[in-house]
């Protein structure tokens, strides 16, 4: 299918005009790229794969093209079938003094069989002067097919790391070995894409984070002069890090999709104080991420207030400047109805098809994101309502709900940590601080709260997000019991790998494979980013208690580290549920094979004799999770899970070796069967659970806030 930025080599359709054929001699000085992104896949009549490449060139060039064509497969007698050929003309979208970004629109047919699209730009030369390594290639499934999906988070450095101990973005070797042994289809990014926290250190907000008076701090203007310093700083600093090896390959050759978390900004965005939060400064920085045509400035007074769902224009912004407009909105967007109380943009989340049985979902949870609320109400309610709608409009082929969010969900609480750092202990320590210098890496150079806060602020079992996070879990799982679609929630954030449940409390008596509640949280981080030390690991596990999300169901870590990774202690050998030591993660759809023609029969993950709580294997999926579970390598997909996911963690050996050598974590996700819940559970349950064990953690959280001098809450 072709449209106006898809012509076949040889000639026009429809009326319309051949593209020009580039010679031999045209040349375009790249700065970046390519950036392959997958953007959906519609099933309607004639199934297609919709994506697009990005790239970044000096200004005024011709326009580039795009070469596409499908690698040759071999069809049933063996014979090769004649390869699909077109020309894609590069349609700008941006261009000023300095550079130029082109976009090339791919629609491909989704075929009978895993088809293999191999592309080139031709006349691409870096700007320094060598020709750039071409063709790449990229795989999309079969029709009957789901995508093949690779996880990651934290792809970058914390401000302050020893680049000696952490030799630059390695894991990307594995990703690559990985893909080569059997194709990723997607690559998800699930936030901290880019640390732009050097920005406030060696970049233009240098100074004004040096001012020591927080009045002046929050009142200083963000004016066109520093709007145009930070855009510059942020520019140079994705082209530095887009183009470092080996992410550069990965970029070129898995389609990707991503959300943004706070380091795409800047540390913390969303989660300090609300009046510092309106501050120019972060208003500025945070809009500037967001519209290409015209951003906040305090010397613009049209820029500072959203009409119609974005700033205003200035006129200077847009001097020797050319922005794309009029385009259609792609299907996939989720677009907020109003601005985010920081940024003078609208919230915009993603839903894609993930092949033929699964759906994805990725929330844009940074735009509208405050210290007391992650989304709007009724974002959600747009969120579910295209959910529904499109798992209604695929008449029972979607079988999996992939949900991605920047932080995890399902996670260790670290409520006592909270009440002790916002306790009238740390007062004197923070006067000490402002007046002496005392404790300077305790508390941020922004509000000046305790540093870690933001971090703690952006949990959502942080105290102020828990009612918000309750009431997301169960809509996601009642979406998962009217749909009997199992749900799978990736997250990242917090630089360590760990699995975390929800599942119907046990005396409900449901097995894995008929429970609506039993939802995994892949937390994958950081495939870049330095871990946490030992010792903030091991306080994790410690908390690893049994929590109560309502009367009917329970939530906890899952056991998956059976052993050190190569032999090399990452955390404590009684560690068995976080690992502090780079990763990322694979999800495998395992397909039954056939039978006399016909789909092998699912087999039950249904154990003889249900556990009493969390701590063990909920049904044969997590039976022998960890190294030697058949899902660790992440692509030999046969744990007889069928219909299920395959899910692989894969974890960084050695920090110093090059290659990225990484061993396997393996378990399985069952899918979901009609639910066998009776419809008077939730009443009769709650005679057989007592109020003691629902309150349980409550009281925990109290008493280390008591102990830390906090005022008791509890009512």
């Amino acid at each position: 299918m072709a449209d106006s930025n898809t012509l076949p080599v040889n000639g026009a359709t429809n009326g319309e005009t051949a593209p020009i054929m580039r010679s031999d001699n045209d040349r375009f000085e790249l700065i970046s790229g390519p950036l392959i992104n997958l953007k959906n896949m519609h099933y309607e009549s004639t199934p297609m794969w919709h994506g697009s490449v990005l790239i970044v060139t000096k200004p005024g060039q011709d326009q580039p093209q795009l070469h596409l064509r499908q690698q040759a497969p071999l069809s049933s007698d063996g014979q090769h079938q004649s390869p699909t050929n077109r020309t894609i003309e590069g349609l700008k979208l941006y261009q000023d003094l300095h550079k130029a970004f082109w976009r090339f629109s791919l629609d491909v047919p989704v075929e009978s069989y895993e088809a293999s699209w191999e592309y080139e730009i031709p006349g691409l030369f870096n700007v320094s002067g060598e020709q750039v390594n071409s063709p790449w290639t990229f795989v999309v499934p079969a029709e009957d097919q789901s995508m093949r999906i690779m996880f990651h988070s934290c792809n970058g450095f914390s401000v302050g790391t020893d680049m000696e101990a952490w030799k630059g973005p390695n894991l990307w070797h594995d990703v690559l070995r990985v893909h080569g042994e059997k194709p990723f289809h997607v690559m998800v990014g699930g936030g901290d894409q880019i640390y732009n926290d050097g920005i406030r250190v060696d970049g233009p907000l240098k100074a004004w984070t040096a001012i020591h008076n927080p009045h002046k701090r929050r009142t200083h203007d963000f004016n066109e002069k520093m709007r145009a310093e930070c855009d510059e700083y942020y520019y140079a600093n994705y082209v530095r890090w887009y183009n470092t090896e080996p992410f550069r390959a990965a970029n070129g050759r898995i389609p990707q999709v991503n959300i943004w978390d706070d380091h795409d900004i800047i540390d913390g965005f969303g989660s300090y104080t609300d009046h510092f939060m309106k501050c120019a400064v972060f208003r500025g920085i945070g809009a500037s991420h967001c519209s290409p045509k015209s951003t906040f400035t305090t010397d613009a007074p049209q820029t500072m207030h959203a009409v119609n769902g974005t700033s205003g224009v200035d006129p200077r912004q847009l001097e020797n400047t050319f922005v794309l407009e009029g385009q259609p909105e792609d299907d996939s967007w989720i677009i907020g109805k109003r601005p985010g109380p920081y940024v003078e943009e609208r919230s915009r989340s993603l839903y894609m098809r993930f092949g033929k049985r699964i759906a994805f979902v990725g929330l844009d949870a940074r735009t509208e994101r405050t210290r007391h609320q992650v989304n709007y109400e009724d974002t959600y309610d747009l969120i579910f309502q295209r959910l529904q709608q499109e798992i209604a409009a695929a008449d029972g082929d979607i079988k999996h709900l992939i949900v991605l969010l920047g932080v995890p969900i399902a996670y260790p609480r670290l409520a006592w940590l909270e009440n002790i750092l916002t306790s009238p202990i740390i007062a004197p320590i923070r006067l000490l601080n402002k007046r002496f210098g005392l404790a300077g890496g305790l508390f941020n150079e922004f509000d000046g709260q305790v540093d870690l806060l933001d971090d703690l602020d952006d949990h959502y079992t942080a105290r102020q997000h828990k009612r918000e996070r309750k009431i997301l879990i169960e809509r996601l799982q009642e979406l998962a019991r009217a749909n009997s679609v199992r749900v799978t929630v990736l997250g990242g954030d917090v630089h360590l790998a760990a699995i975390g449940r929800f599942y119907s409390h046990p005396k409900l008596n449901l097995a894995g494979e008929n429970d609506h509640r039993y939802i995994v949280n892949v937390i994958s981080s950081a495939i870049t980013n330095k871990p946490p030390p030992k010792a903030v690991a091991n306080l994790l596990a410690r908390r690893n208690k049994i929590h109560h999300l309502g009367r009917t169901c329970d939530e906890t870590l899952m056991p998956m580290f059976d052993k050190q990774p190569g032999g090399l202690e990452k955390s404590a050998t009684w560690n068995k549920v976080t690992m502090p030591s780079r990763n990322y993660a694979c999800l495998t759809e395992v397909v039954a094979p056939a039978a006399n023609g016909t789909a092998g029969e699912v087999e039950s993950a249904k154990l003889e004799r249900l556990p009493k709580d969390g701590h063990a294997p909920l049904h044969k999926g997590e039976v022998g999770a960890g190294t030697t579970h058949s899902a660790a390598d992440g692509f030999t997909c046969n744990s007889s899970m069928y219909g299920g996911l395959d899910v692989a963690i894969r974890v960084e050996i050695d920090p110093q070796d090059m290659k990225g050598t990484t061993e396997g974590y393996g378990f399985s996700i069952p899918p979901l069967a009609a639910t066998a819940e009776p419809p008077s559970s939730r009443h009769s349950l709650r005679s057989r659970i007592s109020r003691h064990d629902v309150r349980h953690d409550a009281v925990q959280d109290e008493a280390a806030g008591q102990a830390a001098g906090r005022p008791s809450t509890a009512h």
